[in-house]
């Protein structure tokens, strides 16, 4: 049977009442989040919006929104307070994020649960066979295998029915893209703290953390074919458009020559062809590359600085140490996958 997916014409308020859990568990570590940044700014008398929060309409397979923001209103002139600014966001809705993992481990329901939706899925006309495998991160593996009950821990298949697990698997999922150490991202905030204007601004470091952020985008995915791998069929030339596209659009924001732009766009996919040749299984997330177009487009790879540069307290470093250590236990390679 084909699927459709619509807008769902027929919500009522039952279903309203069964999103409750979902939407107030993502919103509230999203909402703790850019509070985070807020009162942080408001104690170091930096100007700032509250959160503007981004919805999504109510489609099959969205999420409902994709986030929210605070815009920061005045100037931030020291190294110090940009640091704080930034790393406060992240800590504050990763802490909210560990408490609904263990709250959704901790009761998660009987091993009959996702048999019983699926019976009552089966009664309904329209039933569609559309396969939603979440990905994993070390974070959510150690919470699988040492907090919840090995006999009732879902399979990744079936985590969308567990709407606060669901929930926090994409807080964590959004956690590790603002610690991503790239620009004005949280992560470039807590990176700049850490090293300083002298490494973070330069040139060739922005263009090297560029670079690998389109490196694994496009592994398998550009070159890849059945059979044989060093072959240029019609759909591998198709797809290593598109995706030379999206590494051209990245590096135009960067302000660099069509010349330097042509070399890095054919270097980038030198490497991931010799790969394929090597490690002929090897796959990337394609999913990623809009991702990477987006943030190239709207802000610089390298951060700015600021006008004072003191040099951060130890609990500071610290801080900072543990905001790449949560960015690197959050990272979910491959985030979510359909297979119908």
């Amino acid at each position: 049977m084909e699927t459709v997916y619509s807008i769902n014409m027929d919500y009522t308020w039952a279903d309203f009442a069964l999103g409750l859990p979902y939407s107030i568990t993502f919103l509230l570590i999203l909402t703790v989040h850019e509070f985070g940044h807020y009162f942080t700014a408001m104690y170091h008398r930096v100007k700032a919006t509250l959160p503007y929060y981004i919805p999504l309409p109510p489609y099959e397979m969205f999420l409902g929104t994709l986030g929210a923001v605070i815009r920061i209103k005045s100037a931030i002139y020291s190294r110090k307070i940009n640091f704080d600014i930034g790393i406060a966001g992240p800590l504050a809705g990763f802490v909210v994020a560990i408490a609904a993992l263990f709250y959704g481990f901790l009761t998660l329901p009987d091993a009959g649960y996702v048999e019983r939706i699926h019976a009552a899925q089966f009664q309904q006309a329209g039933a569609g066979s559309l396969d939603i495998v979440m990905g994993n991160n070390i974070l959510f593996w150690f919470f699988e295998n040492f907090v919840g009950d090995p006999s009732r821990v879902p399979s990744h298949h079936e985590l969308y029915h567990f709407p606060i697990l669901f929930a926090a698997f994409w807080s964590l999922v959004f956690t590790s893209i603002n610690l991503l150490p790239i620009g004005q991202l949280d992560g470039g905030h807590v990176l700049y703290g850490l090293i300083g204007s002298k490494k973070t601004s330069h040139r060739s470091d922005g263009d090297i953390r560029a670079v690998c952020r389109l490196l694994h985008p496009g592994n398998g995915d550009a070159w890849s074919t059945d059979e044989h791998p060093w072959i240029l069929h019609r759909s591998t030339l198709c797809r290593y458009r598109t995706y030379n596209s999206v590494v051209v659009l990245l590096f135009e924001s960067m302000r660099i020559s069509q010349a330097k732009t042509a070399i890095v766009a054919v270097g980038i996919v030198a490497v991931q062809y010799v790969s394929l040749l090597i490690f002929p299984g090897i796959t990337g997330y394609s999913g990623w590359l809009l991702f990477a177009a987006i943030i190239g487009r709207i802000m610089p790879v390298a951060h700015p600085p600021t006008q004072i540069e003191e040099p951060l307290s130890l609990g500071r470093k610290i801080l900072g140490w543990i905001a790449l250590i949560i960015f690197v236990i959050c990272w979910t390679p491959r985030p979510i996958e359909t297979i119908i």
